[in-house]
């Protein structure tokens, strides 16, 4: 098991409650377990238990430096088509309390590209779910998804859709998903 990683707050720093996805601002000072690092955000609790999403512009807060200076996409992904590149980046958001891609847990339900007119950028359209109806973070990890896709080359516009229908469960998460969190 990995030594458990603190840090301490050295400016103030926009964080978002988890899970019910309200803004809240830390003071420098407060000190932080770092509880998950993956797609350039940072899940934190402080010292009174407050659990809170810190994304990668914030990242310098707690010491940390955005994976990829900012929201720009690692150069890995630009390779294959743009359908390989948009599910390529869906894969670097991550839910905030589970440390498997919104992809292997099984949220994105639809991913579908539409061509511009006349052969300029194009559109991409995607449903996906939530593992709880009733979590506060769907906006943020809409929001997420949104920001990534609409960074790939050749994409204009990313409009991400939370439906509920079906109701997510967890055989719809990955083999590799459900084996990374021990649910054989």
């Amino acid at each position: 098991m990995p030594p458990q990683e603190y840090a301490v707050v050295s400016r103030e720093c926009k964080g978002i409650q988890i899970p019910e996805g309200h803004p809240v601002l830390l003071s420098p000072g407060t000190r932080v377990r770092i509880t998950q690092s993956l797609g350039g955000s940072y899940t934190v609790v402080t010292d009174r238990g407050a659990m809170l999403r810190i994304d990668e512009r914030n990242a310098d807060a707690i010491g940390k430096g955005g994976e990829n200076g900012g929201l720009a996409m690692p150069p890995d992904l630009a390779a294959g088509s743009l359908e390989d590149q948009v599910w390529a980046a869906l894969k670097t958001c991550f839910d905030p309390e589970i440390p498997v891609n919104i992809v292997d847990l099984g949220l994105v339900y639809s991913c579908d590209i539409v061509p511009g007119p006349d052969g300029g950028g194009n559109s991409v359209d995607i449903k996906m779910t939530l593992t709880a109806p009733g979590c506060g973070m769907g906006p943020v990890l809409a929001q997420d998804v949104k920001q990534k896709v609409e960074s790939l080359p050749g994409v204009t516009e990313a409009d991400v859709e939370i439906v509920f229908d079906p109701q997510w469960n967890q055989n719809m998460m990955t083999e590799a998903a459900r084996l990374q969190l021990g649910l054989f």
